[in-house]
């Protein structure tokens, strides 16, 4: 992994005047898998339109930066087949390659060396380490305790990976270097209360699904379902996402375990820090369950790290569901897939004043680019 420059601040090379050398050429674009649709729309962010749209695989998930910022994959996970593919999109073009098969790639990230491509095959409670380039199967890590395996970050020093299990309430913790699962733990806003969590424990042991993959549709009754997660610019604690508890878990890398909760809104579901690190942006989709509703109340709550408080809220006028997304190169824009409204929303981060742009049908996870950084951990564009 390349050196840490500012240990107190892993997020120090994504600022907005540190573009790479390797996104020379590149458009700026705006790039939306639209998963119902098949197809990703391109919106160029100086005019606010949709300039092309492109047929893709089976159900497009997300947008992913490779690790060494020269290609972007789109994860068609083709939920419920077997038709799963990886689709390549050349940033200084702006267009497709061909789909290269792939089994069940929901989320895509990389290991922090850029050695691999880690597919996560989330039906399967699998990860699978992949050539980076030509996508071929090296290895796999299955992570049996983790049902509905789909976001992760990395430690500052690229040694451990925390993946969310959405429908088993819980975060696992994997290390890198020995390619093993160290622990699973629960995640909930009653974290600090014993008696509740072994209720909650047993609860999910009924609900959580044999084999986790979203063909399960939506789960009545669980009490924790964590989405995406973002390290804190220390590296030491974790921010998760959790669309059920209304707000953000803190989890502690070293004691693993849970330490805080913020409230933020309905639906808690992607997060992104700001330019220049200080604030978390956090997408609250309007809705609790997988197959959400169109003009729910969704919106944006700005958590500041240093206090690790709301400090403001934008919701979305009419109603909305914020959903995945990324921050500008400049920071001025924050955009986020509008999931269940088939639009993509731009809110403006100094005031939360928000733009639409109408896209196919179900946008997800959305990638900006180009973004500052040296390098991708993955999904919609996790740069250091």
């Amino acid at each position: 992994m390349p050196a840490v420059i500012d240990p107190a601040n892993l997020y120090s090379e994504t600022t907005s005047s540190k573009l790479s050398p390797a996104v020379a050429g590149s458009l700026e674009r705006v790039y939306v898998p639209n998963r119902s649709s098949n197809t990703v729309s391109v919106i160029d962010p100086a005019t606010l339109q949709v300039i092309d749209t492109f047929k893709v695989g089976i159900h497009p998930q997300h947008v992913v930066p490779s690790w060494d910022l020269k290609t972007l994959w789109v994860a068609n996970n083709a939920e419920g087949r077997t038709d799963g593919s990886l689709t390549p999109i050349d940033p200084k073009t702006g267009k497709p390659g061909p789909n290269i098969p792939v089994d069940d790639p929901y989320n895509l990230y990389w290991s922090p060396d850029g050695k691999y491509a880690i597919v996560v095959a989330e039906a399967y409670k699998r990860l699978d380490f992949r050539d980076p380039r030509t996508m071929k199967l090296e290895f796999s890590l299955p992570t049996p305790e983790c049902a509905g395996i789909n976001h992760a970050d990395f430690s500052i020093d690229g040694k451990f990976a925390i993946f969310t299990c959405e429908f088993g309430g819980s975060v696992t913790k994997i290390d890198m270097v020995n390619r093993k699962v160290m622990a699973t733990i629960l995640v909930h806003r009653d974290f600090d209360k014993p008696a509740e969590m072994e209720k909650i424990r047993k609860q999910i042991a009924q609900l959580s699904p044999k084999h986790g993959g979203h063909q399960h549709g939506a789960i009545r009754g669980m009490p924790a379902m964590p989405q995406d997660i973002r390290a804190a610019p220390n590296g030491k604690t974790f921010y998760v996402a959790d669309m059920v508890a209304d707000g953000v878990h803190i989890v502690e890398l070293e004691p693993f375990r849970q330490i805080g909760y913020i409230p933020t809104g309905v639906g808690s579901h992607g997060l992104y820090p700001s330019r220049d690190g200080k604030s978390l942006y956090v997408a609250n989709r309007g809705s609790n369950f997988i197959r959400g509703v169109p003009r729910g109340p969704g919106g944006v709550a700005v958590i500041d790290f240093a206090s690790r408080k709301v400090v403001a809220n934008w919701p979305i006028p009419g109603g909305g569901s914020p959903d995945m997304g990324n921050v500008s190169a400049d920071g001025k824009w924050l955009w986020l897939s509008g999931r269940y409204d088939n639009v993509v929303y731009r809110f403006d981060t100094t005031t939360g004043a928000v733009d639409k742009v109408k896209v196919g049908r179900e946008p997800h996870g959305l990638t900006v680019w180009p973004q500052p950084g040296r390098y991708s951990l993955g999904h919609t564009g996790n740069l250091r």
